[in-house]
C-alpha cells in the first residue's frame, strides 16, 4: 500500500538517517504530529509507543512513487521490521498523523516500539516529555 511515512527520529531532516535513506527518495516532507503515542528516549534512537493523550512530532515524509517500494524495503530493514517476527523491536503500523498548520489528517506508516519493547518502556524507560526527539 502506497502511504507516506511518518518519521520522528534520526529519519528526521539533520539526523543521521535522513541522508542515507531519504534524500533523493522523497517528493515531499513536512511538519506533522501523531496523536495517541509518546515518545522514549532509546539507545541513540527513539522509540514511539502508543499512549492515550500523547503526542509525538516529526515529519511527514512522501516518497516519490518510483521509490516507494524501495523506500518501503529500506526502512523496514533500518527498522529490523519484518512482518509478524515476535522480536521485532518496531512493528510498522498504518495510523492517522496530522499535518501542520492545519488539521489535514493523512494516513501514514508510523514505526512504533513492538508490544514488548513498549511494556519495558512504559516500566523503566526515558521519556521524552517534550514529544520531539530534537528538543530531548
Amino acid at each position: 500500500m502506497r502511504l507516506p511515512f511518518f518519521v520522528y527520529g534520526t529519519l528526521l531532516p539533520g539526523e543521521a538517517n535522513h541522508d542515507l535513506f531519504l534524500r533523493g527518495r522523497t517528493e515531499a516532507e513536512e511538519p506533522a504530529r501523531l496523536n495517541g503515542a509518546v515518545l522514549y528516549d532509546g539507545p541513540g534512537y527513539p522509540y514511539a509507543v502508543e499512549e492515550r493523550g500523547g503526542v509525538v512530532y516529526g515529519e511527514l515524509v512522501t516518497a516519490m512513487p518510483e521509490m516507494c517500494e524501495e523506500l518501503l524495503v529500506a526502512l523496514d530493514r533500518l527498522e529490523e521490521y519484518a512482518p509478524g517476527d515476535p522480536r521485532n523491536l518496531y512493528e510498522r503500523v498504518e495510523r492517522e498523523v496530522l499535518c501542520e498548520g492545519g488539521n489535514t489528517a493523512v494516513r501514514a506508516w508510523v514505526y512504533v516500539a513492538a508490544p514488548a519493547v513498549a511494556a519495558r518502556l512504559r516500566a523503566r524507560g526515558k521519556l521524552i516529555e517534550s514529544g520531539d526527539w530534537r528538543v530531548r
